[in-house]
């Protein structure tokens, strides 16, 4: 049998103090992290260095994306403790940049943008100089849940457009393309100074005008910083790879998205939307 993936898609298996002091403190906590539940290719270098995604909401999604390998179905009630919880992880970490992502939540009210707030206003009580990046669903286009985390005062806020808007039906049924671009439109027109993310994944069949067709709707919507990563298959149950790309293809999509205006481009195999977040943010 050959191999799985091209070559420049091998990762390293995690090991070392940092890594297993995360992997220990997430479990005492009982706190989740997307870099596990997703099954992220970077976790071992980004456990190692100290840095996490920290999971909210639980760990079970209300909608079942055909790429995502984090659980669907029907949430349980949330965890109270939650927020203080994620806050004292970062401190016991000494952490200077955090991001907090969630599943998505449609069966709660504001989507949980009440937990996001809690969740950020605890981290920066507890930790004054640590810099926090929340990445966000869509709340189902709910300005007043979007204007609750914006008044958290995040440092960054992200939200993934995730594919191309061509595929948006097939790969992301619950989903809707214009509704996540009217949420980074929206969050600049709440606070215009405030750095917006947004990133998606190629290789599920989409074609090279669509990519630079999604990057310009993006840097329309006033995205600053823009991740895009190789999509790779969880299980044989989520839809399958349609092409690799190379990383000179990868860098050749980092260019033409500096020239289209983006202050900061993450663009390769292996990127992630967190990937080196603390870097973009400086």
């Amino acid at each position: 049998m050959g191999r799985r993936h091209p070559d420049w898609l091998k990762v390293k298996i995690g090991s070392g103090e940092q890594f297993t002091k995360m992997k220990t403190l997430l479990r005492k906590a009982k706190l989740h992290t997307i870099c596990e539940e997703a099954k992220c290719p970077n976790i071992a270098e980004c456990f190692g260095c100290g840095a996490a995604v920290f999971l909210i909401l639980g760990d079970i999604c209300t909608r079942n994306c055909r790429y995502c390998n984090v659980k669907h179905g029907r949430p349980l009630p949330l965890n109270d403790d939650e927020p203080k919880d994620v806050a004292d992880s970062v401190k016991q970490l000494g952490l200077k940049y955090v991001v907090v992502t969630s599943v998505t939540r449609d069966d709660l009210h504001d989507g949980g943008a009440s937990v996001f707030f809690e969740t950020v206003k605890e981290i920066k009580e507890q930790n004054k100089k640590c810099k926090v990046e929340i990445l966000i669903p869509d709340f189902q286009g709910n300005t007043d849940a979007l204007k609750k985390v914006i008044d958290a005062c995040p440092d960054v806020i992200n939200h993934n457009i995730e594919v191309v808007e061509d595929l948006f039906l097939k790969i992301r049924p619950d989903g809707n393309y214009k509704t996540s671009l009217n949420v980074l439109k929206n969050i600049k027109k709440i606070k215009d100074n405030m750095p917006t993310k947004s990133g998606f994944m190629i290789g599920l069949g989409e074609n090279q005008d669509q990519i630079i067709k999604t990057m310009k709707d993006l840097r329309n919507a006033g995205v600053e910083i823009l991740t895009i990563g190789q999509y790779l298959q969880p299980t044989r149950e989520h839809i399958k790879i349609r092409k690799y790309y190379t990383p000179e293809q990868f860098n050749d999509f980092k260019a033409i998205a500096i020239e289209m205006g983006f202050k900061h481009v993450e663009s390769g195999p292996l990127v992630r939307s967190s990937y080196h977040a603390d870097k973009a943010f400086v």
